[in-house]
Formats: C-alpha cells, structure tokens, sequence
C-alpha cells in the first residue's frame, strides 16, 4: 500500500513539473513574441498609420446604435476592463474543456486588434500570451472610444470591405452615419464570420447572425424587447 501511494505522489509530482514547465515555457515564448512585435511595429506607430486613412471613421460618424450592437456582442464590458477581461477567459476556457475544442478565446475587443495588427490566426497558447501584453500596452496608451474607433476601422465586412466606412458604401452605398437601425445592427454581425455573414453572400444567414446581435443588445440593456422586433421587421427575407 505504501509502495502504491509512492508511485502515485511520484506521478502526481511528474505530472505537476511538466505542466509548470511547459507553462513557464509557453509564457516565456509568448512575452518573446510581443517583445519583438512592439518593437519592430511600435504600438503608437500602428495606430497612427490607422488613424490616418482617408476613410477612418470617428465614434462620432457612425451611429450610435451601431457602436452599442459591436460591444454587446463582441466585448460586453468592454468599458469595464483592462483590456483582458478574466471572466470571459474563464468561461471560455470551461467551454473548451467540455467541448475539447479551443474554439472560445475570451478575447476583448483590445485583444482582438493586437490579434489582428500583430500576429497570425493561428490558435496557439503562446500567440495567446503575447496577444495579451499587447493588449494590456494599448489600454495603457489609448482611451476606449480610440480602442474601438481602431476596431471597427480595421475588421473585415465581408465582400471585400475593410472598415466601417467600405463596408457602409459597399453593402448600402451611404455614409456610415446614415445607415438605418436595420444596416447598423446588421454590419455589426458581420465580422464573427465575414465570408458567411456578408449580406451579399448569404443575407439569411447575415440576418440569423443579426438576431443573435439583437438579443445580446437586449440583455445588455441597449434596446428594449419592442425596439428589437421594429429592427426585425425590416428584414428582407422574411
């Protein structure tokens, strides 16, 4: 019996070392990766480059509803946190166990630019780590109207479009302001899967993806359960 739970202590105690090794070793990668990132592209520089295009649109020339539909259902505490919201990462982490997929990121709207201006799609541990001391970076460097301004200038619409401002005159040939409640809250849905949900691919699908916005914006307390059928309403392929 004593021999017996030797052996067991002595697995436990290996299994402990390499699960503290390959951690110590997926951490150390990661952070070397967002040391050379930052230093061959400086954050400061990245989002300058951004802000400076043609087309880049403030929080202020796109609608309100549209902002309020990219965070309930991208980052819905967004203006709560630091750009790392632990919470999300916990309930990802707890989907990719049951499911044995890592599918579920966590990942907020910071993370997802430093995703994107930064590193590959790849879906890796380390890429994970340094994703995160970039994000951290940004929130240090930028308020969070700057954040999501570079956000919603930088994700693919589908079709072709990059940015609000191309996808507003691609799908519905009109500033971004002037979209309708309707076109807001759809665009928004957009970006999750660009060559599935672009409205000239698969509008029904586009309009499915557009639902699951709606409610989000109603749990978030942004629209009311009626408002949410008026937009409903409009869709085009009832």
């Amino acid at each position: 019996m004593k021999k017996f739970k030797k052996i067991i202590l002595i697995l436990l105690l290996t299994i402990i070392t390499l699960f503290v090794g390959v951690f110590g070793y997926t951490f150390a990668k990661g952070y070397n990766m967002y040391k050379i990132s930052i230093k061959e592209f400086p954050i400061k520089e990245c989002f300058s480059e951004i802000q400076n295009r043609d087309d880049f649109m403030t929080v202020n020339e796109v609608p309100e509803i549209f902002k309020k539909a990219v965070i309930a259902v991208e980052d819905k505490r967004f203006y709560k946190h630091d750009g790392v919201d632990l919470l999300s990462i916990g309930r990802a982490i707890l989907t990719d166990i049951k499911t044995l997929n890592f599918a579920e990121g966590g990942s907020t709207i910071t993370q997802q630019i430093a995703k994107n201006e930064y590193f590959t799609q790849e879906k890796h541990f380390s890429r994970k780590v340094a994703e995160i001391f970039v994000a951290r970076d940004i929130e240090k460097l930028y308020k969070k109207d700057d954040i999501l301004e570079i956000y919603i200038n930088t994700n693919f619409y589908g079709s072709g479009y990059y940015g609000i401002y191309d996808a507003s005159w691609g799908y519905y040939d009109k500033d971004p302001i002037d979209l309708t409640d309707y076109e807001a809250t759809l665009l928004a849905g957009v970006p999750n899967a660009p060559s599935v949900y672009s409205p000239k691919v698969n509008l029904n699908l586009a309009e499915r993806r557009q639902d699951a916005v709606l409610q989000k914006m109603v749990k978030a307390k942004y629209l009311t359960e009626e408002e949410m059928k008026e937009i409903q309403s409009k869709q085009l392929t009832k």
